[in-house]
């Protein structure tokens, strides 16, 4: 197994729209967490900019709150964006994410691939398990958004 979380998605819309899902706070709230958590909108703080803080409130249905927070390091519209996340204030920076698109007949390819960091082989399976469900959203978004 990798050290690192590869995750590739091909969504029938262009990479400028697919990069917004990342950039733009009505649509990361929309996807990010799916159907089953809340972001309040004005919990969704993106300064997509190298330097740039990025912060998301994720409001789960047993009532329990998980703060999101990192930094863009790389920002390269609509072909690459670059991140750390991190779901524990009192640590920092986070697992370093990058996010590529690249355009491909009928849409865009998007490939994520996060760190390991010291995730168990169970912990890993959980989190590519909640990213293909965040991006199930995505392209249910995505699908009303170039009807």
């Amino acid at each position: 197994m990798s050290d690192d979380l590869t995750l590739t998605r091909t969504f029938a819309a262009p990479p400028a729209l697919v990069y917004a899902m990342w950039t733009t706070p009505e649509h990361f709230a929309h996807w990010f967490g799916t159907d089953a958590v809340h972001i309040p909108l004005d919990s969704v703080q993106l300064d997509a900019r190298v330097g740039g803080r990025w912060t998301a409130q994720m409001h789960l249905p047993d009532g329990h709150r998980i703060d999101w927070s990192g930094e863009y390091t790389e920002v390269d519209p609509p072909a690459r964006l670059a991140f750390t996340m991190n779901d524990d204030p009192t640590r920092p920076a986070g697992l370093p994410v990058v996010v590529t698109f690249r355009e491909v007949p009928g849409g865009t390819e998007m490939t994520l691939v996060q760190a390991r960091g010291g995730f168990s082989d169970e912990q890993l399976a959980a989190t590519r398990a909640g990213y293909s469900a965040f991006f199930d959203v995505m392209e249910q978004r995505l699908a009303e958004l170039t009807r």
